[in-house]
């Protein structure tokens, strides 16, 4: 695989909303490519005739079962703004996801 140039890494970092050094962007170059060779290969596998996997854990005769959605009690504010990256008074800061938006 032909490896990825600086300017395809600042697309998908700006795809991803992610802002990268220079000194990223020449690691990630090695690693994405790397990355889009692994996933090459396996989609050039013969795969013709495998049965798709259902659930890892079921033997073939057993049903998948999922416990029902029930809501819990919930998070302490402090508890949610001692995880939070960045915060604002009692406000949880988040990046703008709408529009331009900028990086992260």
């Amino acid at each position: 695989m032909e490896p990825l140039s600086a300017d395809q890494v600042r697309h998908i970092a700006r795809l991803s909303r992610l802002a990268l050094t220079d000194e990223e962007v020449e690691a990630d170059r090695e690693r994405l490519t790397a990355l889009l060779g692994y996933a090459e290969r396996i989609a050039s596998l013969p795969l013709e005739g495998v049965e798709p996997l259902v659930h890892p854990t079921l033997e073939d005769d057993e049903e998948q079962t999922l416990r029902p959605d029930e809501p819990g009690a919930p998070f302490a504010s402090d508890v949610i703004k001692g995880l939070a990256p960045a915060t604002d008074g009692p406000y949880v800061r988040v990046p703008k996801v709408l529009g331009d938006g900028g990086g992260a």
